[in-house]
């Protein structure tokens, strides 16, 4: 069946925290979401760093679209949508630190286990399998997805980019909660959110990430991904 956004759910009204927000990655999913009109609280593990990143943001070009504030990785994960997006090595600490406040909570899980060496990028074993697995293990009372992965953070963060054009794929055990992801990456302008099957297909998911910086460094690229026929 064609893509059609209109049947996702109307996500205008929720607030989207990002952990890891003061990282290029947080950073940019939070300007984007900003821009299209969504209220956004950026996460640092030092609130005042929160709380700065989130007054420059909400300078940048279209962010007064939607509203801007920070603070603590803990106040971020007090929204109705939380990303992680922190690095791999610091994953499992966070989040095992902010169980109860991601508790009944949608957390979108963008994190990409990856190593670099000099033959290049490539993917680091989880023992859960994946890093959104890893995340759903620790937190059990979380509505845990996996999205984002494949954004280029210098597209996102690009004031004079208007479209970012790609799709993101979401996986989810729990798909109210994908379909809540699904419309928020649809609101980013030139972004799908589409539905790419269950929690534990999410290692290749993250995996893929590694080619991805692979064919970046060889064409001067920020690569994307597109689903053909959808």
């Amino acid at each position: 069946m064609p893509f059609d956004a209109s049947v996702l759910p109307d996500v205008s009204g929720l607030t989207v925290g990002v952990l890891g927000g003061t990282g290029p990655q947080g950073r940019g999913l939070a300007y984007r979401l900003a821009r299209a009109g969504q209220r956004v609280v950026l996460g640092s593990r030092n609130a005042e760093r929160g709380i700065a990143a989130a007054a420059e943001l909400a300078q940048l070009p279209g962010a007064d679209a939607g509203e801007v504030s920070g603070g603590d990785n803990a106040v971020a994960a007090g929204c109705d949508v939380v990303i992680a997006a922190l690095p791999y090595e610091g994953h499992a600490e966070t989040l095992t630190a902010l169980r109860g406040e991601l508790a009944g909570r949608i957390l979108v899980d963008c994190v990409n286990p990856l190593g670099f060496d000099q033959r290049g990028p490539h993917a680091v074993p989880v023992p859960e399998g994946s890093a959104a697995e890893q995340a759903a293990t620790l937190l059990p009372d979380t509505r845990v997805t996996a999205a984002f992965h494949h954004v280029s953070a210098v597209l996102l963060t690009d004031p004079s980019v208007a479209s970012v054009d790609t799709d993101v794929l979401v996986l989810a055990d729990d798909r109210p909660a994908a379909e809540t992801v699904q419309a928020l990456a649809s609101r980013i302008t030139g972004i799908r959110g589409v539905f790419a099957g269950r929690l534990r297909n999410a290692g290749q998911i993250e995996a893929l990430t590694a080619n991805l910086i692979a064919i970046n460094r060889r064409y001067k690229a920020h690569a994307g991904i597109r689903i053909t026929d959808v």
